[in-house]
């Protein structure tokens, strides 16, 4: 199967909100997902875009309730870092043939990045159904995931790019709208500071 459906649709349905992490400190790892977790946001995407983020993950991933998954998978041998990492899911920002394929033979559900109806269609073709639109803001945001609801009734949808505490619920007030991502609960500046408790009242709020 090209996707768990099952699997994704479980951890997707978890919280409406997945922060996207970019993290190069890992002693913030543990207090950032434990603050995440607590708040009630346990799915957690880190994105591979840092010399430590792998790092980063395996921390995370020993922080109970927390559900971590890797993002900017671009190839196969991220896939295999992610699962070394202990993630549970991986993201992707495009959805290339060669990576979909690729992607069959790894245990853990990729979440591909899509941008237009052909590129929904043609990862639909290859058994996917819960897709990543991104950059949302930039493609037409609410607007645009609304047309896609007819002519993709069997699509769901993690809408990502532009997402903050002011646009998130006109996204997930959609039907075909599973959840959102955004950076917003975790604000640079207060994982500099370690301010723990100021993300978790975020998440707590964002999770409303």
């Amino acid at each position: 199967m090209a996707q768990d459906i099952k699997k994704l649709n479980n951890i997707l349905s978890l919280a409406p909100i997945i922060p996207v992490i970019v993290l190069d400190d890992v002693s913030k790892a543990k207090p950032l997902a434990n603050a995440l977790v607590a708040g009630g946001l346990p799915v957690i995407e880190v994105t591979l875009r840092t010399k430590n983020a792998l790092k980063v993950i395996k921390e995370m991933a020993k922080v109970k309730g927390a559900i971590v998954g890797s993002g900017t998978i671009r190839d196969l041998s991220m896939m295999q870092q992610s699962i070394d990492a202990g993630c549970q899911f991986m993201v992707s920002p495009g959805a290339p043939k060669k990576l979909l394929e690729q992607a069959t033979d790894i245990s853990i559900p990729l979440l591909p990045g899509v941008a237009s109806a052909t590129e929904i269609m043609a990862a639909s073709e290859m058994g996917y159904k819960y897709l990543k639109f991104f950059p949302a803001e930039a493609l037409g945001g609410v607007n645009m995931l609304k047309n896609f609801i007819s002519p993709f009734q069997d699509i769901k949808f993690c809408a990502t790019g532009g997402i903050n505490e002011k646009n998130a619920r006109s996204y997930l007030g959609l039907s075909n709208v599973i959840c959102v991502g955004g950076s917003f609960v975790t604000p640079k500046e207060a994982i500099i500071a370690g301010d723990f408790v100021k993300i978790e009242s975020l998440a707590r709020d964002a999770k409303k």
